[in-house]
């Protein structure tokens, strides 16, 4: 008996032991091996995607050096509990290191239904992930039928001619507990929702602009939490916005009535499903504060008339109009969007406030931004507050608006006088530093305003840093550039009477947009209205979204957007369906350009050129940069030809490869008989055509060397300045990197005279300008009808700051980061450069530092990806890792982990090394 209870006993002991083994290795390998970062279409946990197969992407921590993944494992199902057998599909162990945009492979999708996702991998060391966080997406209405909800709109026989912002009311009842419940809306012109009084969702200017005659977004929302037993009341207020509002001076390009189309499908605790849509039943008035409202000239709120409650069911609502619904407009234009939307991201309070030469009250911000002012003050009845908006001060210290030509950017808010109110504009974004105040502006001190910034929810992936407060300066600039100009649409600039989205600026700045932000949904979505918005010919507009009632298009460097972000969206982030979907956009633009040749020589058509390009004042030697453009032409037509080939390459069109291939030749002998004399020299000798002529490698081999050099020589002359616009200056320093002038294009970044990069930073700048001397040695401004003080297209060299002073670059044989390239170049004057990445695979890092005649490196390379680590100008066998072990002198190739690298460096010991390492384009 004893010895009975004994071996049970030890059995017992025995099972724990192994049971408790078993915990531990499993944590062990939980700790070398887990999952972190899952999205869907480049979201996390999206609600309202159209998506017909959704793609699926995690990112893999690891502590172990060199972790590539062996394997993965999928599992996708309508429930938590069916995860367990992947009910819905379950890809099985997928022998595969692919662990970015895994298409969903089970059954076709349903709408409206949510699925749940888990991951698992195995990697080459011999570890399994646990697996993954449970996460979802949710399919958004992916039938015209789905749409129950009728289009209201105000009965225009009974609507203002003043035209303030409408609202729509409707209560209902619930009777039971809530399981869940979603709000399918959308509107022509701009919208907010409410339920029982609270705002529904964080995004403004929702639905956002697209080329609404083609492409209508509508939002998805949950709005499980803001629904309650008993009577509940939707509310949505109306606003012109880019639909009916004003555009470069026209109104109701889009459409002259504002219309709302809301559906909210609730499913009760008890099973029973509910529809409470958009029909002849809800009410409407006319009668709200928003008098008026537009994306250039600001908003007048009168809180006198607000009807205060209206988006709950303590408001009568017994003089509200009927709606009317207008069966004619339709449901087949409308999508999801994959886009992020504009959200506030942060809050500036005043610097401080002062007081002008002209007695003006004026608080500044001490940043150029994108938003609103929000402030709580108190008033009497009828007081007002007139709020103006600017970018900067004349040279007397005075409020400057002229540069923002019609637009107005002007708020007035006039007091009801109960207390203290608060205020911030709806359906209009002001671009500014300083805030004049007129009317009661005693009421408004440092600490009752603020400026909220508000741009797309583009996340921040790069970061970059110098030993140079100038160059640190010029990439906040850059960055603030970014985050004005990037709401909704890529805008050339977000305070005067434009704020469109121009294609030539969007495809300059696009490489550097990637690398400071996750732009992958922002550009997904402009990208349709790229392909929605192009002409029968082929042309693509200046502007995307197109406004203009005359077809316009077709100019070099602008239409070219058709190709080159579709090109480089695909070598930033691995996504082979961006070439799929735009390919044949791509194509079109190319026949374009043959159509419009004579002799593969396109010389004909309107054109931007260079777009504001050096011109000195009263030239008289012929000192002006003036490139020609049809030489320009000639040069992006080669340069699309060539995206051409590689996107045909890229999804195995092998008879598009050799058809483009022998067109790229005949353009590029077309170009060498119309712009290069015998010797090599361009008929343009600026800065600009050499540029493109090399960058686009329309020169044979043998001229490229001497093309360089006069190149090189062009800047000497003018005492080494650039002289480019915004077609030459986004490739210059990468041109002069790429032939060996290195030192000369580091100091073009470093120079501080007119014109430069840092010119504007020594004039105070807090963004991009649009111009070089966009304020003048003496104070004085220039040109007032094309002088923005937010215009990110200069800050392209931001490209260049990442890939050749940081060092880090995205080969295009294996894009997404899968393999790269970490190989700075020092130089300039800076003794260290410190930069991160945070791409689809996880964190690249690149930090250096020089001292004396030391460089220290130290790299971060993600799980699941491999780099090709280059040391700028190494003495022979100096190279040590951290561990003191000597190292290939010219470069190595390491997998994933954190590294450090320490070596002698032949040159001057105050950072300016002459970088010899050729590395990938």
């Amino acid at each position: 008996m004893i010895r009975k209870v004994n071996e049970h006993v030890w059995w017992k002991c025995t099972c724990l032991i192994l049971l408790f083994c078993a915990i531990a290795m499993g944590e062990s390998q939980a700790q070398k091996l887990s999952l972190y970062g899952l999205t869907c279409e480049y979201q996390k946990n999206p609600v309202g995607i159209d998506i017909a197969v959704p793609r699926l992407s995690w990112k893999i921590k690891a502590t172990e050096k060199g972790v590539m993944q062996t394997a993965y494992e999928l599992k996708v199902a309508t429930d938590v509990g069916g995860l367990k057998k992947g009910k819905t599909w379950h890809s099985g162990k997928v022998a595969s290191d692919a662990s970015v945009l895994i298409p969903f492979g089970g059954a076709m999708l349903e709408s409206k239904t949510r699925y749940f996702w888990q991951v698992r991998v195995w990697d080459n060391k011999g570890n399994v992930s646990p697996w993954s966080e449970v996460s979802f997406w949710e399919m958004g209405l992916l039938n015209p039928t789905d749409w129950n909800a009728k289009w209201i709109q105000l009965d225009q026989a009974t609507a203002p001619i003043s035209n303030p912002s409408p609202q729509f009311r409707k209560v209902f009842d619930l009777n039971q507990g809530i399981k869940k419940a979603r709000l399918y809306i959308t509107s022509h012109g701009l919208y907010e929702a409410y339920l029982n009084g609270e705002k529904v969702g964080d995004a403004y200017f929702t639905p956002g602009w697209t080329s609404y005659h083609k492409r209508l977004q509508y939002q998805v929302y949950d709005v499980s939490k803001q629904l309650k037993n008993g009577q509940n009341v939707i509310g949505v207020l109306l606003g012109n916005g880019w639909f009916k509002g004003n555009l470069m001076g026209g109104n109701n390009f889009y459409g002259g009535d504002l219309a709302l189309l809301a559906q909210l499908e609730i499913e009760l605790e008890n099973g029973e499903k509910m529809n409470v849509s958009s029909d002849g039943t809800w009410s409407c008035s006319t009668d709200g504060p928003i008098r008026m409202t537009d994306v250039y000239n600001g908003e007048t709120y009168d809180a006198r008339m607000e009807q205060v409650n209206w988006t709950t069911v303590a408001f009568k609502d017994d003089t509200w109009k009927p709606v009317k619904v207008n069966d004619s407009l339709a449901y087949q234009r409308l999508v999801a969007s994959p886009a992020p939307p504009v959200t506030a991201q942060e809050s500036i309070q005043p610097l401080k406030i002062i007081t002008t030469p002209k007695g003006e009250k004026v608080i500044d911000f001490g940043q150029n931004l994108v938003g609103w002012i929000q402030f709580d003050a108190e008033g009497k009845s009828g007081d007002s507050l007139v709020f103006y908006h600017a970018e900067v001060l004349d040279k007397e210290g005075n409020f400057y608006t002229e540069n923002l030509r019609s637009a107005k950017q002007r708020l007035t808010y006039i007091f009801k006088g109960s207390g203290s109110e608060t205020y911030h504009p709806r359906f209009s974004f002001q671009g500014f530093r300083y805030v004049k105040i007129e009317g009661a502006n005693e009421k408004i001190n440092l600490n009752n305003i603020k400026a909220v910034v508000l741009h797309s929810d583009m996340r921040q992936t790069g970061d970059f840093a110098t030993s140079d407060s100038l160059i640190n300066q010029l990439q906040h600039n850059i960055r603030w550039g970014q985050k004005g100009n990037f709401l909704d649409v890529p805008t050339d600039c977000p305070q005067r009477d434009e704020r469109l989205g121009w294609t030539g600026d969007a495809q300059a700045f696009f490489n550097t947009a990637a690398y400071n932000m996750d732009v992958a949904g922002f550009f997904m979505k402009w990208l349709q209205d790229v392909k929605a918005d192009q002409f029968a010919s082929g042309a693509i507009p200046h502007v995307v979204p197109y406004y203009w009632k005359t077809k316009e298009g077709g100019s070099a460097g602008w239409s070219d957007v058709a190709t080159i972000i579709p090109w480089n969206f695909y070598r930033l982030y691995g996504d082979k369906r961006i070439l799929e979907q735009q390919y044949t956009s791509m194509a079109k633009w190319v026949q374009f350009m043959v159509d419009n040749s004579t002799n593969d020589l396109w010389n004909k058509g309107f054109h931007f050129g260079d777009w504001l390009f050096y011109i000195p004042n009263d030239d008289r030697d012929g000192r002006a940069a003036i490139t020609d453009k049809y030489l320009i032409a000639q040069c992006f037509f080669g340069h699309s030809v060539q995206l051409m080939i590689n996107a045909a390459e890229v999804l195995g069109k092998r008879e598009d490869v050799a058809r483009y291939q022998q067109l790229l030749q005949q353009v590029k002998t077309a170009f060498m008989k119309e712009y290069v004399t015998p010797s090599g020299r361009l008929v343009s000798s600026s800065q600009t055509a050499y540029v493109l002529a090399l960058q686009f490698d329309m020169l044979p081999e043998n001229l490229r060397a001497q093309a360089a050099k006069r190149l090189a020589d062009n800047i000497k002359s003018y005492d080494n300045h650039l002289t480019t616009g915004f077609l030459g200056t986004p490739y210059l320093c990468h041109v002069l990197s790429r032939y060996g002038y290195e030192d000369l294009a580091y100091t073009l970044l470093m120079q501080r005279t007119y014109p430069s990069w840092l010119y504007p930073v020594l004039k105070g700048a807090t963004t991009i300008w649009e111009r070089w001397d966009g304020i003048k040695a003496d104070g004085s401004f220039q040109n007032k009808d094309m002088n923005s003080f937010n215009h990110y297209a200069y800050g392209a060299i931001g490209d260049w700051m990442y890939q050749q002073v940081a060092g880090i670059q995205a080969p295009s044989e294996t894009p997404g980061y899968k393999a790269f390239v970490i190989a700075p170049r020092p130089g300039g004057g800076l003794s260290f450069a410190n930069a991160s990445l945070e791409t689809i695979y996880g964190k690249i890092v690149s930090n250096w530092k020089i001292t004396g005649t030391k460089m220290q490196m130290t790299v971060e390379v993600p799980p699941n990806t491999t780099a090709k680590v280059f040391f700028p100008n190494a003495v022979e066998n100096s190279v040590k890792d951290e561990k003191g072990i000597v190292v290939d002198n010219s470069a190595v190739e390491i997998g994933s982990g954190k590294y450090s690298f320490t070596f002698d460096v032949r040159g001057k010991s105050d950072g300016n090394i002459n970088a010899s390492t050729s590395t990938n384009r």
